[in-house]
């Protein structure tokens, strides 16, 4: 099995518990107003590894790793590679690697073949870095090209099976920091048994020369990030913060 990916990290702190390796993987789908790594969206492009080769990268670095870290698999889009990331997971749990995936959840669906991948490779999966960018499904097509119904009914079934999650919202003023949106967005997230974090993360400007380098017009170039009131005001109603101890 062969996996596109763009890049890889091997001192991650900031996705998912513990240090962790981190695996970019090519290809997305979604284009979201504010991405900082445009560089992943095509499908085409990054290097050509195994999954034996990433553990081999990863395992290099496991004394680092402490009690709870590991390996996560972010993107890009990493469920457009799912053939890959279910034999990455599943050798990775043979080995004792705690697996993560960071993921917006845009090619979710419950038809097959997808589906029953989807249930597989939750069998390898200790934690789920959900990207939840709007909860208004107009407002969400807006900011990144697709409706979020699949999204939604993702975060709805991994609730059901229990699946642990940590939720993630980019706060974009004027895009996705509307006080209605953010307490329609905490009420569905206080209907999830599974959530055992939720962060707010301040929309930043640090990937646009990427996007400038690729030639693709920039269409937040008026938007500043957040004010530390409008943060705040997020973080209380969606019930930012640790949930589970």
């Amino acid at each position: 099995m062969i996996g596109h990916i763009h890049s890889t990290e091997s001192f991650g702190a900031a996705d998912g518990p513990g240090v962790r390796f981190i695996v970019f993987m090519q290809g997305c789908h979604m284009r979201c107003r504010y991405c900082h790594n445009p560089d992943t969206w095509k499908m085409d492009g990054g290097d050509e590894v195994t999954a034996d080769e990433i553990l081999k990268r990863a395992l290099r670095f496991k004394p680092y790793w402490g009690k709870d870290g590991g390996i996560t698999i972010s993107g890009g889009e990493p469920l457009l590679q799912i053939d890959f990331v279910i034999e990455l997971f599943k050798k990775a749990k043979e080995l004792g690697i705690n697996t993560c995936i960071d993921t917006a959840g845009n090619p979710f669906t419950k038809e097959e073949p997808f589906f029953s991948k989807f249930e597989e490779l939750m069998k390898y999966t200790d934690l789920l870095l959900l990207d939840l960018k709007e909860i208004n499904p107009t407002r969400h097509k807006d900011l990144t090209g697709f409706d979020n119904s699949n999204i939604i009914e993702m975060a709805k079934y991994l609730s059901e099976i229990n699946k642990p999650v940590w939720i993630r919202h980019v706060l974009v003023p004027e895009h996705s920091d509307f006080d209605e949106d953010l307490d329609a967005l905490g009420d569905f997230i206080d209907t999830l048994s599974n959530v055992d974090r939720v962060e707010i993360l301040p929309y930043h400007t640090l990937g646009k020369f990427k996007w400038e380098n690729l030639g693709i017009p920039y269409t937040l170039e008026s938007i500043s990030p957040p004010s530390a009131e409008r943060i705040e005001n997020a973080k209380q109603r969606i019930h930012a913060g640790i949930r589970k101890q």
